[in-house]
């Protein structure tokens, strides 16, 4: 457990399908305004761990805590409204429309108005307060100078910015972000890793990032975990943990640690 006091916390987390046991009695938990990094190698768990914390599979054992509420039986919807925000291993943006008009669907979505499908059909103004919410998240992500282009115009890296945009649009108290770096090169890494120290330092967000990439999670995680055919193998502060020697071994060989 985290000194500062736990906005997250999974307990015993155990996972079956058909009875093979995907995840066996698996803990974490994520302070507030924390980044905790969770990897481990292909077929370990990590996204089937992450769909239990979303609800997107319900735990067969354990119990998942947000907030110091049990959210172990709300469905997705319901963890969203109370602070969940998530990006997706595989971007899913609208193809037609533009990065502003992502940004403002999420907010029309937070507020709960009823008037979404007023804006596909262009049919609602646009409010000063969801103007200035869109610009502040444009000008955090650095994205204020592609705000009127179309989603498909953008390269990947720009348009997992966008995905994370829309998720900070429903003002998270935690991110999940899963494999946010898939199919970047190491410039959009780099701006990537950038964009969520900015994130979390100027909005106090805190992060979860299930990621393949332990350069990334090492340059920005504080806490890492590590899971192995289901089983968590180590926890602690990131350096200690891929120095750790059954780390090195779940990966087959050394993981380069930067000094």
């Amino acid at each position: 457990m985290s000194e500062q006091h736990a906005l997250l916390d999974a307990n015993d987390i155990t996972k079956r399908f058909s009875g093979i046991t995907a995840l066996d009695r698996v803990n974490l938990d994520v302070a507030e305004h924390e980044i905790v990094g969770l990897i481990g190698p292909n077929g370990a768990g990590k996204t089937t761990f992450f769909n239990c914390l979303l609800g997107m599979l319900r735990p067969d054992d354990g119990e998942v805590i947000f907030a110091g509420q049990d959210i172990t039986k709300l469905p997705v919807y319901k963890r969203s409204r109370l602070g969940f925000g998530r990006t997706f291993q595989r971007i899913e943006l609208f193809s037609g429309l533009s990065v502003r008009e992502h940004l403002l669907i999420a907010e029309r979505v937070r507020r709960g108005d009823g008037r979404l499908w007023k804006d596909f059909l262009n049919l609602s103004g646009t409010r000063p307060e969801e103007t200035a919410a869109a610009d502040s998240t444009l000008e955090l992500l650095e994205l204020t100078d592609v705000a009127e282009a179309p989603v498909e115009s953008l390269s990947l890296g720009k348009g997992r910015l966008v995905e994370l945009g829309r998720a900070l649009m429903t003002e998270p108290k935690l991110l999940l972000l899963d494999e946010p770096s898939s199919g970047l090169d190491q410039v959009e890494t780099r701006a990537l890793t950038e964009v969520l120290r900015v994130v979390n330092r100027e909005r106090g967000t805190a992060i979860l990032l299930v990621e393949h990439d332990v350069e990334m999670v090492q340059s920005v995680a504080q806490r890492l975990y590590v899971l192995d055919f289901g089983v968590l193998i180590a926890s602690g502060k990131t350096d200690d943990v891929l120095a750790d020697k059954a780390v090195r071994a779940a990966y087959i060989g050394d993981i380069a640690v930067s000094s």
